[in-house]
């Protein structure tokens, strides 16, 4: 373990397109969407032999964070920190290089999400190694992954023309790119140097608040301004001055603008974001008619169904391709190729001001 090394997990979101699982205090990241143990948990394991635990962060909000210091014990508890609000990931990531830096002039921090699926950890450990070697190099790195697919719900990173997946080796990134429509999609995965963005980053504190001052100087101020971390004053003005941060991503804060980010084209490690239900009925197994059901189940004529109805016998009859989650207060029912749409659903019961059931 080198002691300049450091992991920031990002766990602030609210997981809506996993509702109604995923609510404002019991997130997706907090859930054991996919085997025993949470996806932060889990993103914790696959991290510790890398950095140790008192070297991890993690930035998520205040309904999450006494559930997330419950599940990791390990993490010092003053490392686990809540949001005032939520002003999205260059804000968050500048915190926690600001915070560093001020502790470690020498830090190198990755950037990792708390919600994604990882099925091939040592070729994920080796590429997360090569990432943080190349960061110490005074590097802006990116990690794409492989597409597998004609994927329309991530954004590109687009490399050499000549690059191979599975080098170790950092390259200079050609530009990012949004998410396309299919026949763009299409036309990236033939091209062969176009790879999905993961949304892992590596740099060194220092680097990061360097480019932070320069194209994004107002959350650089505002920043700069907060007293050193572990004083009486730090989380009374971390209140104050975290709202008067821009809300914008890192992506198009920093990545999009800097000169000379580089970037490892990543073979396939079993990576999955876990988008939606739909995806996790993908990682799950399934029986011989394509139905991925917990518990005791009869399906008769059914197939390529996900349900997820705990504490209950689940009985299907003549349906296919459907998403069911059924929980104390509400049941979903929803075709599994419009799985992304269940956020939708939040913000409607937003407008019904149904906190009740977010």
């Amino acid at each position: 373990m080198n002691q300049h090394h450091y992991g920031l997990i990002l766990a602030g979101g609210r997981g809506t397109r996993f509702w109604p699982r995923s609510r404002k205090r019991s997130a997706k990241q907090v859930l054991n969407v996919v085997g025993e143990r949470s996806l932060i948990q889990s993103t914790v394991d696959r991290l510790t032999p890398l950095i140790a635990p008192e070297r991890l962060w993690v930035l998520t909000n205040d309904y999450l964070r006494d559930i997330v210091i419950k599940q990791l014990p390990d993490v010092p508890r003053s490392q686990i920190l809540a949001e005032p609000m939520q002003r999205n990931t260059a804000p968050a990531i500048g915190l926690a290089a600001q915070i560093l830096h001020s502790l470690d002039p020498g830090a190198v921090m990755g950037v990792f999400p708390s919600d994604h699926v990882i099925g091939k950890i040592p070729q994920y450990r080796a590429v997360v190694k090569a990432a943080f070697k190349a960061a110490a190099g005074r590097r802006l790195v990116v990690v794409g992954i492989q597409p597998r697919w004609p994927e329309t719900g991530y954004g590109y990173i687009e490399f050499p023309r000549d690059c191979a997946a599975g080098g170790l080796a950092s390259l200079a990134v050609r530009g990012f790119h949004e998410k396309p429509d299919l026949a763009k999609a299409k036309r990236y995965l033939k091209a062969g140097n176009f790879f999905w963005n993961s949304g892992m980053f590596f740099w060194r504190a220092d680097v990061l608040l360097d480019q932070l001052r320069q194209h994004l100087p107002r959350t650089a101020t505002v920043l700069a301004s907060l007293p050193r971390f572990g004083s009486r004053a730090f989380a009374a003005r971390l209140r104050q001055a975290f709202p008067l941060c821009d809300n914008i991503s890192i992506d198009y804060a920093v990545l999009e603008r800097a000169a000379g980010v580089h970037g490892i084209a990543a073979a396939d490690f079993g990576w999955n974001d876990v988008g939606s239900w739909n995806a996790v009925y993908e990682l799950l197994e399934r029986d011989a008619q394509g139905n991925s059901i917990a518990l005791e189940s009869i399906a008769l004529d059914s197939h390529n169904n996900f349900v997820d109805a705990r504490g209950k016998l689940v009985a299907l009859i003549g349906v296919r391709d459907l998403i069911v989650v059924d929980t104390p207060d509400v049941l979903l029912v929803a075709a599994r190729d419009r799985a992304q749409e269940v956020g939708d659903i939040v913000k409607a019961l937003e407008k019904r001001n149904r906190h009740d059931l977010l």
